[in-house]
């Protein structure tokens, strides 16, 4: 695809049959308009961020190659997000689909609906762990993810090995 973007998203999904949420949302993401999937990570089990009286987390991340600007891409997000019916009820609730853009080439973006790189990426094994699975040699704030993953201690299990 010429004149493209390389975004990463993050997928989560903890009520309604996670994991087929979290693999019909990779497949989608193959179908967003001027977009392709280059890799998908396994899936991986986690305990939710926030309250935790509810399912834990099925995750993934997703390496997208876009011609999408980074507001238009969201915007696509949040309609998936919608046909999966999120609702929005609570911070860190339960959600049938939760897609995040983590990074966008190496752009720095501070916008009232999107912040880039993802303002908790750095402090969340759900997110770090599948990354450096579909991007090994990524950095984040000149460090490599292995820099960001190593202290933190939050559990995460992989779901599969095939992917």
């Amino acid at each position: 695809m010429p004149n493209t973007s390389l975004a990463y998203i993050g997928l989560g999904s903890n009520v309604d049959n996670p994991v087929q949420q979290v693999t019909h949302a990779l497949s989608e993401l193959d179908r967003l308009p001027l977009s392709r999937l280059v890799e998908a990570s396994s899936l991986y089990c986690s305990k939710p961020v926030g309250p935790q009286d509810q399912p834990d987390f099925v995750n993934a991340v997703a390496a997208l190659e876009t011609r999408l600007s980074p507001l238009a891409l969201l915007d696509q997000l949040q309609a998936l997000e919608q046909r999966h019916r999120r609702r929005r009820e609570h911070r860190w609730g339960p959600r049938t689909l939760d897609l995040d853009v983590l990074l966008f080439n190496h752009t720095h973006i501070e916008h009232y609906r999107l912040y880039v790189p993802h303002r908790e990426m750095h402090t969340r094994a759900f997110v770090l762990r599948p990354l450096m699975e579909v991007a090994p040699h990524l950095t984040l704030h000149g460090q490599p993810l292995e820099h960001w993953l190593a202290p933190l201690t939050d559990e995460i299990i992989p779901l599969d090995s095939t992917r």
